[in-house]
Order: C-alpha cells, then sequence, then structure tokens
C-alpha cells in the first residue's frame, strides 16, 4: 500500500500499521525548529491478549488511557531514563499500539546532533529512547495525534524490503516474547542494535 493517505494506515490491524509506518516520515516542529527522519523499524503490542504490551489483561491505567482511544493518537511513555513514542492503532476501546524504534535521519540533522550530543549520524535515531530525544518528542506529547503539528507522520518512501523478528527488550513476558512483532526496513543501517 502506498503512504498516499495516513489517517487510513492508523485503521489497518496493528501488525498491518507496523509494517504501513516503515518508509513513513515522523517530523516533531519545537521551538528551536523541524526534525524528522524515516521510519525503519516498528514494533507492534497486540492489546490484551499479548503479555508484552502495557495494556495486557486489559489493563486501564492513566499511563495506558491513550490507548484506548481512536487510532493515530500519540502515545508516549517513560522507561528508565527515556520517552518512548508509540501510535495507537486498531478501534477505539481495543488498547494496541505500534513502537517507533528507529529512525533514519532526514531533516534537522544538526539540531539532532546537538540535543543527542553526538557526531555520527548512524547514532542519532537508531533506538526508540535515541529517536526521542533526537526529535524532541517529549511526555508533553502524550495523547496528541499524528495527523496534527507539531508531532506527526508523512508520506514517504516504501521500503524495498521488509524483514520481521522478535520484539526486543521484553524478557520476562512468556511466548509473547518470541512472536515475530518487530519489523524492519531489510539492509537498513539506521535498525537498532
Amino acid at each position: 500500500m502506498g503512504h498516499s493517505n495516513i489517517k487510513k494506515i492508523f485503521c489497518e490491524s496493528t501488525l498491518q500499521t507496523a509494517e504501513d509506518l516503515l518508509g513513513c516520515i515522523l517530523v516533531k516542529e519545537t521551538k528551536d525548529g523541524a526534525a524528522a527522519g524515516r521510519i525503519v523499524e516498528t514494533e507492534a503490542y497486540t492489546g490484551p491478549e499479548d503479555r508484552a504490551a502495557h495494556s495486557y489483561g486489559g489493563r486501564r491505567t492513566k499511563r495506558t488511557e491513550i490507548m484506548f482511544h481512536a487510532p493515530g493518537h500519540v502515545y508516549t511513555f517513560e522507561m528508565h531514563t527515556h520517552c518512548l513514542v508509540n501510535v495507537v492503532t486498531a478501534p477505539e476501546g481495543r488498547p494496541e499500539a505500534v513502537l517507533i524504534r528507529a529512525l533514519e535521519p532526514v531533516d534537522g540533522i544538526d539540531l539532532m546532533r546537538t540535543r543527542r550530543n553526538r557526531q555520527k549520524d548512524i547514532e542519532l535515531t537508531n533506538g526508540p529512547g535515541k529517536l526521542t530525544k533526537a526529535l524532541g518528542i517529549t511526555m508533553e506529547d502524550y495523547g496528541r495525534h499524528f495527523s496534527e503539528k507539531p508531532l506527526y507522520i508523512i508520506p514517504g518512501q516504501n521500503p524495498a524490503e521488509i524483514s520481521s523478528g522478535p520484539r526486543i527488550g521484553i524478557e520476562n513476558t512468556g511466548e509473547a516474547r518470541d512472536y515475530p512483532y518487530r519489523f524492519w526496513e531489510t539492509g537498513n543501517r539506521f535498525v537498532s542494535k
């Protein structure tokens, strides 16, 4: 599918959305300027039955509340010292989301270098905590919608090939840790290690 209609992407199944987001451009506008990256890695979290999902068992907390809203909303959460960003998917009331894991820097690269205190482009956005810092995505973005500024997703270039495999960093989740719910652009050097 082409990325002609971004809002339509949010309404696909969560696994389909995780694939369709690859190649799209994630943009964040701040007072310091805009920064953007092409999405090259995602992870799907499929709600109440998925032991790795924050909404496992239908858990509805202040943190997960936005996951129960309409698709396309921004779900940010803090893990350790990092802010991570997710796209809410699935129909309202069904708490599913896709984690954006890695970007290929496209715009505002000097700004990203300053924010990350790194010079090498390869180190700017090749992980979920790195990319939020590089783009200036914070907990203040929680609850926004990816179709509206200042944090939004626009069409980009579809990947030539997509790979999938187990998600990363979810060891204590039983069989869920082996689900092939991580997707990435095959051979892209900005995919997380």
